[in-house]
C-alpha cells in the first residue's frame, strides 16, 4: 500500500514538473480518459467515420482587393457589391490590401510565438502578463468525448486590457495596440459597407462596438500526435458581428459550403473576414454566419491572431427589417444561452435557439 501512495506521488510530482517546463497544455494527462478509448480500441469504427470527415478539398475564399476603395466611384461601388456578395454567399472572404502593414503583422506574430513559448505554468498566471482573469484558454473543459475537444491555446484579450498595458509597456503590449487599432478600424469600415448595402447609413456599430466590447484572440495549435482524430478548434460559429483573421502559412481553417466541408487555402498576403451570429440575425439572415473549424496537424504547431467586432452585453440585436425572422435578444441573452447549450450538450446551438416561432 505504501508503495502504491509512493508511485501515485511519483507520478503526480511528474506531471507537475513537467507542467513547469513544458510550454503545451497537459491535453493527454488532463484527457487521459478520452485518449485512452483510443489506445483500447473501443472508439476504432467510431474514429475511422471520424477521419473521414477530414477528407476534404481545398479551395481559395473570393479574394477583394480593398485599394479600389480609394479608386474611382464605379470601382469603389464594385468593391462593395463584392463584399456584400461574399457575405451573403460564402460568409467568408479575404482582403488584400487591407491597410494593415505587413511590419505589424510579422511583429504580431513574432511577438505571439515568444508569448505561447512561455512554460505552461506562467502562461496560466494572466496577472503576471497584465491580462484579465481567465484570458488564458486550452482544451475544452466541458468534453465528453474527443469530437468535443479541442487541442489549442489561446490569450482571449479585451481591447481594454491592450490600451490599459500602455502604463507599462512591453513589446507585446505595444505591438498589441498597434495591431488592435488598425484592425479595429478596417472592421468597422467592413461593418458600415456591409450595412449600407443593406440601405442602412447608421452609426449602430460605432456606438454599440467599443473598445472595452472587442476582443484580439491569440491562438496557438500545437502539433498533435493523433491528428487528425482531433479537432484543433471544433465546429462552430462566431458569437459576434465580424471577425478578422490572420493565419500563418500552415493551414487547417475549414468551412461549410453547400453543405459540404472545404479546406481554405493561407494566403500570407491577405486577412480572412467572416461573418458572425449578430450580423446574420441583424441582416435577417441575408448575410450568413457559416460553420468552421481548425483541424490540427501531426508533424507542425500553427498560429493565428483574432479581432472579434462585439457590442456590450446589454446591446439589443434586431433584424434591420421586417417580417424578422429572429426574436430581439439582447447580446448577453444569446451568450448566456450559448454557455448552457455548450454546458448541456457540449457544443454550441447558437441562432436557432432565437428563430421566430411559426406556429
Amino acid at each position: 500500500m505504501v508503495k502504491s501512495t509512493n508511485f501515485s506521488q511519483q507520478a503526480n510530482q511528474k506531471i507537475i514538473r513537467r507542467e513547469e517546463e513544458s510550454a503545451d497544455p497537459p491535453f493527454e494527462e488532463t484527457y487521459k480518459k478520452l485518449f485512452d478509448e483510443i489506445r483500447i480500441g473501443k472508439a476504432t469504427s467510431k474514429m475511422r467515420n471520424y477521419q473521414n470527415l477530414f477528407v476534404v478539398e481545398e479551395c481559395e475564399l473570393p479574394l477583394i482587393d480593398l485599394e479600389l476603395l480609394k479608386g474611382r466611384e464605379f470601382e469603389r461601388e464594385e468593391c462593395k457589391r463584392k463584399i456584400a456578395q461574399a457575405s451573403q454567399e460564402w460568409g467568408f472572404l479575404q482582403v488584400v490590401n487591407h491597410g494593415i502593414s505587413q511590419d505589424v503583422l510579422l511583429k504580431m506574430r513574432k511577438e505571439q510565438m515568444k508569448l505561447f513559448k512561455k512554460p505552461f505554468h506562467e502562461k496560466m498566471n494572466d496577472k503576471q502578463l497584465n491580462f484579465s482573469a481567465g484570458s488564458y484558454r486550452w482544451g475544452t473543459p466541458s468534453a465528453t468525448c474527443l469530437q468535443q475537444l479541442s487541442w489549442s491555446e489561446a490569450f482571449h484579450v479585451p481591447l481594454t486590457d491592450i490600451s490599459n498595458s500602455i502604463h507599462h509597456p512591453t513589446t507585446l503590449s505595444s505591438t498589441m495596440e498597434q495591431f488592435a487599432t488598425t484592425v479595429s478600424e478596417l472592421a468597422h469600415n467592413l461593418a458600415r459597407i456591409l450595412s449600407e448595402r443593406m440601405g442602412y447609413k447608421s452609426k449602430y456599430f460605432r456606438e454599440t462596438c467599443l473598445p472595452h466590447t472587442c476582443y484580439v484572440r491569440m491562438n496557438r495549435y500545437p502539433a498533435c500526435p493523433i491528428s487528425p482524430q482531433v479537432f484543433g478548434l471544433m465546429p462552430h460559429t462566431d458569437s459576434d458581428f465580424l471577425t478578422i483573421l490572420h493565419q500563418d502559412e500552415i493551414g487547417g481553417l475549414q468551412l461549410v459550403r453547400d453543405g459540404k466541408w472545404i479546406s481554405v487555402k493561407p494566403n500570407p498576403e491577405a486577412l480572412i473576414i467572416n461573418i458572425g451570429d449578430l450580423f446574420q440575425a441583424w441582416s435577417n439572415g441575408v448575410y450568413k454566419s457559416v460553420e468552421h473549424r481548425v483541424v490540427t496537424n501531426k508533424a507542425k504547431e500553427r498560429f493565428s491572431t483574432a479581432f472579434f467586432l462585439c457590442p456590450s452585453y446589454d446591446t439589443e440585436i434586431r433584424s434591420c427589417f421586417e417580417p424578422s425572422v429572429y426574436k430581439r435578444f439582447t447580446f448577453r441573452e444569446f451568450r448566456q444561452q450559448v454557455q448552457e447549450d455548450v454546458k448541456k450538450y457540449g457544443y454550441k446551438v447558437g441562432l436557432p435557439r432565437f428563430l421566430v416561432s411559426t406556429h
